[in-house]
C-alpha cells in the first residue's frame, strides 16, 4: 500500500470531515508565489514540471522542496533573480510572499521558508530599430526605382 503522505487540515467544524491536500499542490502554490516577487527571473525548473509531476510524470528541478517533520513544515525554494537587485531584499520578499500565501490558501504555517539563489539573469540588450517615418513597412526592401 502506498505510504499516505498528504498534508491534513484541521477544521473549525470537525463533523464536516477531514480535508487533505497533496504536498505538490502546496509546492505549485509556494512556486507561484515565488515567482511572481520583483526581481525573481524564474524558478530552478519550471510549473510546467509542477503539472507534469501531477499527472504522473516525475520530475525533478522544479525550484521547490517541501519537507514536512512531525507536525511541521518547512520549505526550500531555488530561484533565479534579476541582475542588479537587491538579494537579501528579494529573498526576504520571497519568504514572506510564500508564507502569506500558504497560510491564505492552506491555513498551513510554514516553520522555515528557506531561500537558494541559484543565478543571477543579467538583462538582454535589446536591438535599436530605427525607424523610417516614411517607409513604415520596409516596401521598397532596401531597392531603389
Amino acid at each position: 500500500m502506498a505510504e499516505d503522505n498528504n498534508i491534513v487540515l484541521t477544521s473549525q467544524e470537525p463533523s464536516l470531515g477531514e480535508v487533505r491536500i497533496a504536498p505538490e499542490v502546496i509546492e505549485i502554490i509556494i512556486g507561484i508565489a515565488a515567482s511572481k516577487v520583483d526581481g525573481v527571473y524564474s524558478m530552478r525548473g519550471s510549473l510546467a514540471n509542477s503539472l507534469s509531476e501531477l499527472f504522473g510524470r516525475h520530475s525533478r528541478g522544479k525550484g521547490v522542496k517541501l519537507e514536512k517533520d512531525d507536525s511541521q513544515l518547512s520549505v526550500d525554494v531555488y530561484a533565479f533573480l534579476d541582475y542588479g537587485v537587491a538579494v537579501p531584499k528579494v529573498a526576504v520578499s520571497i519568504q514572506e510572499k510564500v508564507r502569506q500565501q500558504v497560510l491564505f490558501m492552506t491555513g498551513l504555517e510554514l516553520a522555515e521558508v528557506n531561500v537558494h539563489v541559484e543565478g543571477v539573469v543579467p538583462e538582454q540588450e535589446k536591438e535599436e530599430q530605427v525607424v523610417d517615418p516614411d517607409n513604415l513597412f520596409d516596401e521598397n526592401n532596401g531597392d531603389e526605382a
